[in-house]
């Protein structure tokens, strides 16, 4: 039996398995001045190391954290301090109209606000000669031309098992509540601006109900929902390459979920701008007093997360907005037979085509926010109703559907105008029947449906949304350059 022969041969050394540059031959230290190494044959590719631009325009320090030492605690809290300032002076800038549009979409406007009087009603009655001894010194020193001057009565009052008064209108100004703003122009979300300013119940910092709560709303969400979106796709689409795009599905499960998770901020902030500003009629102290309340006197986090008037009105809101700002702009595309336009190759076509698309879904999303807002406002349990500054609906409603069929039926959406005082007389004329035809066939009037039903009190702060939608969009042409950049380079 022969031994195997020696492997000592074709041993390797393994620091030079992989060497792809060639070995410099042994040179004396008086020549190797002389000789430079060889030149690469052909040009090298790399990725760029450029630093990546800031987040919060310069405000927050690079964090780099391959550095050995760690992550560094003071840049962190600088980058959290900056970004917290930049986002609750944002949100102030536009809370104000925020305030506004909330306000008008909660505000009951009763199709019967125009017709009950303002004024006080009288009965009159002609004068009936009658003649009594009584009556002898007072007749000798009265005017006998005042004799057919008809006696007037004020009109009595329904009142109810307590003895109070009826309210028959929201424009009657005896039994209006103080702290309750005038119902009058709602035409646009700058006259309720200016309405709430003047209210000496509520006054300009009132405009800034709910700050530090929608400051706190918009923080988480824009923190959490893309933290969701790379959870669901790691875990459905683990093997995606990051050049590939991920079904749009995904995004909007994103947006559902954040919305589920965030409702009850989102509650706290409605109830908050809706309540008086008025120490006197305040129901919640602050978004903790809010949260403590509700959580004690509706029902817990069951009642708060899944009570159905919350429940349902939040999955449609959350639902329908990314659906409108993902898959409506393709299907617009799409049907004038451009689908070849994309955000890279065509920027400003595609900004024409998300401005469209926007447009559009305000027309089914902000119906659905109203609602949701009317809901809101709606307290269950054992809470206290809640004291709004705005006429609120006295009955609640019982659900997404019936919110929306007494809305359309039972409100209008034109400037309540009261009609002039009518007398009821007992004794009639033929003038006068003559005279009443006339001013009833001239008040009798068509009005339009906008007018005449609650069409219009769904699409509250409809002209606000497309102003912003088209200030968005010319923004975007200005500050963005034609050619952006694509994020690596060639060296």
């Amino acid at each position: 039996m022969t031994s195997p022969p020696s492997l000592r041969d074709l041993y390797i050394d393994p620091s030079n398995a992989w060497a792809f540059v060639p070995t410099i031959p042994n040179i004396s230290k008086a020549n190797a001045t002389s000789v430079s190494p060889p030149e690469p044959a052909g040009q090298a590719y790399q990725w760029s190391t450029r630093p990546t631009r800031n987040s919060i325009f310069e405000l927050s320090p690079s964090l780099d954290l391959s550095e050995p030492s760690g992550l560094n605690a003071s840049q962190l809290f600088k980058t959290v301090v900056a970004s917290v300032v930049l986002q609750y002076t944002s949100t102030a800038l536009v809370n104000p109209w925020e305030v506004g549009k909330l306000l008008l979409q909660v505000q009951w406007v009763p199709r019967d606000a125009g017709e009950p009087q303002t004024e006080e009603e009288y009965v009159e009655e002609e004068y009936e000669e009658t003649f009594s001894d009584s009556d002898n010194d007072e007749s000798y020193f009265a005017d006998p031309h005042n004799n057919t001057t008809p006696k007037r009565y004020p009109a009595p009052r329904q009142t109810d098992e307590q003895g109070y008064v009826i309210r028959r209108s929201v424009l009657e100004e005896g039994t209006r509540p103080e702290y309750i703003i005038p119902v009058g122009s709602v035409s646009g979300v700058w006259n309720v601006i200016k309405r709430v300013g003047r209210f000496r119940f509520e006054g300009w910092l009132a405009l800034w109900k709910g700050l530090a709560t929608s400051t706190l709303t918009e923080m988480l969400s824009t923190s959490i929902q893309p933290l969701i979106n790379q959870f669901l796709q790691s875990l459905f689409f683990p093997s995606m390459s990051p050049f590939h795009q991920p079904p749009v599905l995904l995004p909007i499960t994103s947006h559902i979920l954040t919305g589920f998770i965030l409702s009850p901020l989102d509650l706290i902030r409605t109830r908050l701008i809706v309540q008086s500003y008025s120490g006197r009629y305040r129901t919640y102290t602050g978004p903790l007093d809010a949260l403590h309340k509700v959580l004690r006197d509706e029902g817990g986090l069951k009642g708060i997360y899944f009570h159905p008037n919350l429940l349902i009105p939040t999955l449609l809101d959350s639902a329908l907005r990314p659906i409108v700002s993902f898959a409506l702009p393709g299907l617009i595309a799409s049907y004038f037979g451009a689908s070849h336009i994309t955000e890279e190759t065509h920027p400003v076509a595609w900004g024409c085509t998300e401005l469209a698309a926007s447009c559009i879904g305000l027309l089914v999303t902000l119906p659905i926010e109203t609602i949701r807002r009317r809901l809101q406002v709606q307290v269950r349990g054992t809470a206290e109703p809640i004291k709004g500054c705005v006429e609120l609906r006295p009955a609640p409603y019982n659900g997404v559907v019936d919110a929306l069929w007494h809305i359309l039926t039972e409100e209008r959406s034109d400037i309540p105008i009261p009609h002039r005082r009518r007398r009821r007389r007992n004794s009639k004329s033929s003038k006068g029947e003559k005279e009443e035809k006339e001013e009833e066939n001239s008040d009798d009037e068509p009005e339009s449906i906008w007018k005449s039903t609650g069409l219009g009190q769904l699409y509250r702060g409809l002209g606000m949304r497309f102003s912003a939608s088209a200030i968005y969009f010319v923004l975007n042409l200005i500050v963005s350059p034609e050619q952006t950049d694509a994020g690596w380079v060639e060296i």
